[in-house]
């Protein structure tokens, strides 16, 4: 990937201005999804055109604001595709949109100038978060395609988030598993990013117990009994 070029005024006043709406349209995008999968069997047409619209729009919105950017950015399209990559991706795959919220929640951390979380904390949070969100996204995305497909054993909602759970946690316990192209990728998908954020959380983890007990270590007198303080006069030529 390509070093980003520093963003032009202009840009950085769009990405400020649209960071609560793409926040909401992706919130819009995910629950709009979610209601067309998990109730389509008792939605009425209307319902469903209703969860097709809002999940159109927001994808219109997505597709707006890359646009404004790549207008802003004054980059050739090739080259602020190669140095935005994850935001194309983003925008091909709109399912994952809702991961870049953990970058707003980073704004909101830093309001003052200065997180209110340590390093090993804010790691911790964002792996979190991302691990939640990838994991529901990916459920609900295995569940649409594999609920119905011939010999497949996810065949309800709860089925795809166990499987999903197991699939992040790189356990495999193989009692349910994809069978369609689409589950199957996705399912690549989740191995890999549940490696990487599993592993940040792990990282962040054991750094953050080995600075305590570094810190710990090196206090003053640890670990030695303290000198007892003789009182004044008790020294040895003293009258």
């Amino acid at each position: 990937m390509s070093e980003r070029p520093p963003k032009p005024p202009r840009q950085e006043r769009w990405d400020r201005r649209m960071e609560l709406p793409l926040a909401v349209a992706s919130l819009a995008y995910l629950a709009g999804y979610a209601v067309r999968v998990l109730a389509r069997d008792h939605l009425p047409q209307l319902g469903v055109d209703l969860c097709v619209v809002v999940i159109l729009g927001a994808w219109a919105v997505f597709i707006t604001d890359y646009a404004v950017r790549l207008r802003l950015s004054g980059l050739r399209p090739l080259r602020f595709v190669r140095t935005h990559l994850l935001d194309t991706v983003v925008l091909l795959l709109p399912l994952l949109r809702p991961v870049r919220m953990v970058t707003l929640y980073d704004r909101v951390q830093r309001r003052r100038d200065k997180p209110r979380l340590s390093l090993y904390a804010r790691v911790m949070v964002y792996s979190g978060l991302s691990v939640s969100l990838l994991g529901f996204a990916a459920a609900l995305t295995v569940y649409h395609h594999e609920a119905d497909a011939p010999g497949a054993t996810i065949l309800t909602f709860g089925d795809s988030v166990w499987w999903a759970c197991a699939t992040l946690a790189t356990v495999g316990y193989g009692d349910v598993t994809p069978v369609t192209p689409i589950g199957r990728t996705v399912a690549v998908g989740l191995m890999a990013c549940g490696l990487a954020l599993l592993g940040a959380v792990t990282g962040s983890f054991s750094s953050w117990l080995i600075q305590a007990f570094t810190r710990e270590d090196e206090k003053p007198g640890n670990g030695e009994p303290p000198e007892r303080e003789r009182p004044p006069g008790d020294s040895p030529g003293a009258s």
